[in-house]
């Protein structure tokens, strides 16, 4: 007989809501501004360099605005072999890679079979949905100390 409760279900499971990232908009916003003062400080003459500057600076302001209104997918991480789903449809070949505090995402999606993808940026996922997503997309890399576990 056992006395003790059990702790977990066994199922791993993680539901993800992307959202645009506030410091990539930040970041894109900054490069217009050194791609226009880079194109003023460089000997290109005066009268094309203005239309220059200006047509980067918009440009970074316009990419961060489209990156701020793309839409908003919901992702769910079933776990134990269950395929993961972006907003209720299966994703076909799903891979999660990190890059530190970053999470790229590719898959295709099942109707027409192109690639989509999905990035995290730290301001975006937090570091406890950062291990719930590595738990419940089976990366083997969970854990941050393999030599403490058994082989």
């Amino acid at each position: 007989m056992r006395n003790s409760p059990r702790w977990s279900n066994g199922s791993v499971n993680c539901r993800l809501e992307w959202r645009p990232s506030r410091l990539l908009q930040t970041v894109l916003i900054v490069l217009g501004v050194l791609a226009a003062v880079s194109v003023l400080a460089s000997e290109m003459p005066r009268l094309f360099a203005w239309p220059v500057a200006i047509a980067s600076f918009g440009y970074g302001l316009w990419q961060a605005r489209s990156e701020g209104r793309r839409c908003r997918p919901v992702f769910w991480f079933p776990g134990n072999g269950r395929p993961p789903t972006v907003d209720g449809a299966p994703m076909v070949d799903a891979r999660l890679h990190w890059r530190g505090s970053l999470a790229f995402l590719r898959w295709r999606d099942r109707a027409g079979g192109r690639w989509r993808h999905a990035a995290w940026w730290p301001d975006t996922l937090p570091a406890a949905q950062r291990r719930e997503l590595r738990l419940a997309a089976g990366d083997g890399e969970a854990g941050r100390h393999r030599r403490d576990r058994a082989p």
